[in-house]
Formats: C-alpha cells, structure tokens, sequence
C-alpha cells in the first residue's frame, strides 16, 4: 500500500490550457492541449488514518524528496500521459455509454425495454442521440437485487446483441455481467467491452477469460454484493481505499500481461456506498488520473440525488445526473454512463463549448 496519493486539481481549459503549458506554468491532463491542471493535492496515509491533505502547485513539486517524490513523480506521469484509445474510442473528448437495462426489476428502467423489439429500439435510441458505447445487462444489480441464473441472464439480452452487432457493427456494445458464462457468449457474438461491476471478485472464472481474448473490460468497485451492499458500507476513507483497490487489480492485470490500455476505471457510485462516499468520490474524481487508466462515472438516476434534493427529487432525475456529469468532465472523466443520453449529451456539449471558450 503507498503512502501518498495525488490529485490533479485547479483545472483550465481551451486557450488558456495551451497558453500555460506553452509558458510550463500547468502540465496537460492525458497530454491534452486544452486541459490543463498547475496544482495538485497530496493526501497521505498514516497508521490506519488520513493527514489532512496539503495543496501545492506544480513548481513546488521538485522541492520534495524521498518516498514522497518517487510516488508524486510517478503519479504526475500517469496524469499526463496520453490515453490511448479502446477499439478506436478516442478519450480526448467526452464519450457517453448509453445504459440499456433489459431486466424486469432494474432500479429505474426495470421492465420497460424487457421485449426484444423494444430494448433494440431503445439501444438505436441511444446511438441516434450520441451514445458511442451501449451498455446491455440482463440481471438487476440494484441494492437488495438478488444473483440469477446465468442461461436465464443470456437469454434476456441474447437476441438484442445479435441484431444491434449485425446492425450496428461499428459502435462498441459493452455487456453488463459478473458472469464468465455470459461474458463469452457475449464475446462469441460481437460484445467489445465487458463490464463487471464486481470488479471481476464475483466469478474467479472471468479474468482468465478476458485475458485469453485481450477483451477490454471495465473496474467497477462494489462493497458487498447487490443484496447486501447498501447495509451499513464501510471505509477508513472512501476515497483511498477504492483507489488502493483499482492499483492492485491493475497490478494483477499487469502480472498476468494484461495491457493497462484496456482498463476502465469506475468507483461504483451507490454500490456499497452512503451518500457522503458517493459526494467524497464524485468531488474528487480527478484522483483516478493518477493510475493512468481512463474514468467512467454513474450517477445516472442514482439515489444519492435523491438524497441531496429531498422533496424536489423526479423519476429521470435529470437535473441531478446532469449536474454529476458536468463535474465530472470539469476534472477530465472521459466517460459518463447514463440513461437518458440526448439530454445529458446536449448538456455535455453546451458545457463544453463555455469551459473552453475564452
């Protein structure tokens, strides 16, 4: 486990990036030229405990020494390198997964795309208004779900697959499983990424299946499991713990010559998590950059907004998801899962133009 840990932070974009990495007063975000970032926030681990993080800007860097500036210096590097693409997705511009749930009892959209006809109109849907990943999962993971069986899961998102890939060959189609069975069926008929929101603990099965076919796959963090992960989730600190578990599942993903160029990382916004953990890692998302992977972030209809908003809560939750992801992309998330993908794409693009606008 390292002792210190950095967080890019103090974001510039558009013109005014590429005016201070040109002048080296601010590094790129992912070599960038029009997101750059000139301090950084250092938290530090102590006997079971957090220090106080400290603020620093990029020139007081090289005044550190020993352990802390080997761990800096190695962070500062992956903050800056260049995300390469996956399949062809680019990650200097924000990507959207369109979530596609054909479930009878997913949190928000359980049963309304359960037919065939209707879940590959929605997945169409979510192309037409500017997904460029649809994410097809066949079995519920909301809060108290329980697991089912992995033919039955195949069989609800089987067909849907199949005619999106002979229709859609060119978008990426991620498949939202724990299950090695469903991931290779997947994989048999066109499925690009896999998803696991277990963090690929659920199915000792699943690594080694990936691995063998170099599938790019998806690091979400869950406490628990769906049924029990909402009952009293527990951190010494939310943010550094699901940090230390994304750095020693790439480092196994490493050891085994996995690429890390085809790791996403998720820290699972409301899978074992209260509402000051989700508020914790959403505010400081940026300090994922660190382990040089791309970030994905759902905060779509989650119930943290709920939470936050009390009476003035609404079915979509729109306002709230849309608020989550313009965060997100002002600290360079690449990848935002949501559910309704016009409305958060017209977002995206409307707050994108004013960030780099000078």
């Amino acid at each position: 486990m390292r002792k210190y840990y950095t967080r890019a932070c103090n974001f510039y974009y558009g013109e005014t990036a590429k005016d201070l990495i040109l002048d080296k007063k601010a590094l790129p975000l992912n070599s960038r030229k029009d997101l750059a970032f000139d301090q950084i926030e250092i938290f530090q681990r102590k006997t079971n405990q957090i220090t106080k993080s400290n603020f620093y800007s990029i020139a007081e860097i090289k005044n550190f020494d020993g352990q802390m500036l080997l761990e800096v210096n190695e962070d500062i590097k992956n903050i800056t390198l260049e995300k390469q693409s996956i399949l062809g997705l680019k990650f200097d511009i924000p990507q959207i997964m369109g979530a596609l749930n054909i479930t009878p009892d997913s949190f928000s959209d359980g049963g309304l795309f359960f037919e065939e006809t209707k879940a590959y109109d929605q997945a169409k849907l979510m192309v037409d208004s500017g997904a460029t990943i649809i994410d097809i999962g066949g079995e519920s993971t909301r809060p108290g779900s329980t697991t089912i069986d992995a033919k039955e899961e195949w069989k609800r998102v089987e067909n849907t697959i199949i005619k999106f890939k002979k229709n859609y060959p060119k978008v990426l189609l991620s498949l939202d499983t724990r299950k090695s069975y469903v991931m290779n069926k997947g994989i048999q008929n066109g499925v690009d990424i896999i998803n696991d929101v277990s963090g690929l603990n659920f199915d000792n099965k699943s690594f080694n299946l990936l691995n063998s076919k170099r599938i790019p796959f998806i690091l979400h963090h869950m406490q628990g499991s769906p049924n029990t992960m909402q009952d009293n989730p527990t951190y010494v600190d939310v943010l550094l713990d699901i940090f230390d578990f994304f750095e020693e599942k790439v480092n196994f993903c490493l050891k085994h010559n996995y690429k890390k160029e085809l790791i996403v990382l998720d820290p699972g916004i409301g899978f074992g998590k209260n509402l000051d953990h989700n508020l914790r890692l959403i505010s400081k998302i940026s300090i994922f950059h660190s382990l040089g992977c791309p970030i994905l972030i759902g905060t779509s209809r989650k119930r943290f907004i709920e939470h936050i908003v009390t009476k003035f809560d609404t079915h979509d939750r729109t306002g709230g998801t849309l608020a989550s992801v313009l965060h997100g992309l002002s600290q360079g998330v690449q990848l935002f899962r949501v559910h309704n993908v016009k409305e958060i794409n017209q977002g995206i693009l409307v707050f994108d133009k004013i960030l780099k606008t000078n």
